[in-house]
């Protein structure tokens, strides 16, 4: 709740908007986020809900047309990013602020070995000589578990997971103070997603990066993230701890995030999806977003958007409910 002078990211009332043919698309409605270096926040939610538009508006990536960035202030390590030259701002792109997109198979050129693509980054920010540059993309292949012996092999020639892992590297050759990592084991079996996960959180403290890590898995959130911001229709409706979100949950649709994830400690316990579809983001309800599929849902929550509720200095939600006197969800009473 406080100014914090330690922020690697501060987004205010940020607020994007995608004008096509078929209406507004109310992507991203007033999204906070304060990060401090060498912290890993997590956004989670379902597809649909704005966590990659936030982040690749933090590279002021959103495509514009059909894509407006319509209200809002991104400050990356004290500069602001939205009114930032266009070359400033190519400088801090893979350098400053880097990320591992969703697919490696589209983020990497089929036509090229990874090694040069690792070292042309690097060649870029570094300007360093090529033989230099080669030999540095050969220790972050080596960093990521890859012998340097692959550099000249093409991308059609690794796994999956080893695609991933020269991504992770690219992203990385540059000691980046922020890395954006959207749905990065999406594509992965279970065993590699594992793999990759802990090659991500050994590199984030070997370089001291910050971390957004997008995903709509909990257990991700779980195992990598000092922080969770639970997004909904294009708003973050809970923001706390790992501790305050998995242990004081106070958002109905975070109770609905968890009531969906089986429970090893009772196999026969039903999964309890959350009923209904996200909203038409071309036509948000006036209240609260998610009061449609919401079971403590009151006339109250369809007439306005619920503004932020502290529950302490770290935790906040929003939902109106939390104006009455002793409410609180099935979860939380657990």
């Amino acid at each position: 709740m406080e100014d914090n002078k330690n922020l690697i990211l501060d987004i205010k009332d940020l607020v994007i908007h995608y004008e096509t043919d078929d209406g507004v698309v109310e992507a991203v409605n007033g999204i906070d986020i304060q990060l401090e270096h060498g912290k890993t926040l997590g956004l989670v939610g379902e597809t649909g809900s704005g966590k990659t538009t936030t982040a690749l508006s933090i590279l002021r990536l959103v495509p514009d047309p059909p894509g407006v960035i319509k209200n809002g202030s991104i400050l990356l390590d004290g500069k602001d990013i939205l009114n930032m030259p266009q070359k400033e701002l190519e400088a801090i792109r893979g350098n400053t602020v880097s990320m591992i997109f969703q697919d490696p198979m589209t983020s990497l050129n089929p036509v090229l070995t990874v090694g040069d693509q690792i070292a042309e980054v690097i060649k870029l920010h570094d300007k360093i000589s090529e033989k230099e540059a080669e030999q540095k993309a050969g220790d972050m292949l080596e960093v990521v578990g890859i012998p340097r012996e692959r550099f000249g092999e093409y991308p059609h020639q690794f796994s999956g997971g080893m695609k991933q892992r020269v991504v992770i590297a690219m992203a990385l050759a540059c000691n980046p103070k922020l890395l954006l990592a959207d749905e990065p084991t999406t594509a992965l079996d279970v065993t590699i997603q594992a793999q990759v996960l802990e090659t991500m959180k050994d590199l984030r403290k070997k370089f001291g990066s910050a971390m957004i890590m997008i995903t709509h898995d909990l257990g991700i959130i779980a195992e990598v993230c000092d922080e969770v911001s639970v997004v909904y229709a294009g708003q973050i409706v809970e923001h706390g701890t790992l501790e305050d979100i998995f242990n004081h949950t106070m958002h109905p649709y975070t109770e609905g995030l968890f009531g969906s994830l089986p429970n090893i400690e009772d196999r026969k316990a039903r999964l309890q999806p959350i009923p209904g579809l996200m909203p038409d983001p071309t036509n948000l309800p006036k209240g609260c977003p998610f009061s449609p599929r919401c079971k403590y849902c009151t006339e109250a929550c369809k007439k306005d958007r619920p503004e932020k509720r502290w529950a302490s200095d770290t935790h906040y939600v929003r939902c109106v409910r939390y104006e009455e006197p002793g409410f609180s969800i099935e979860r939380s009473e657990q």
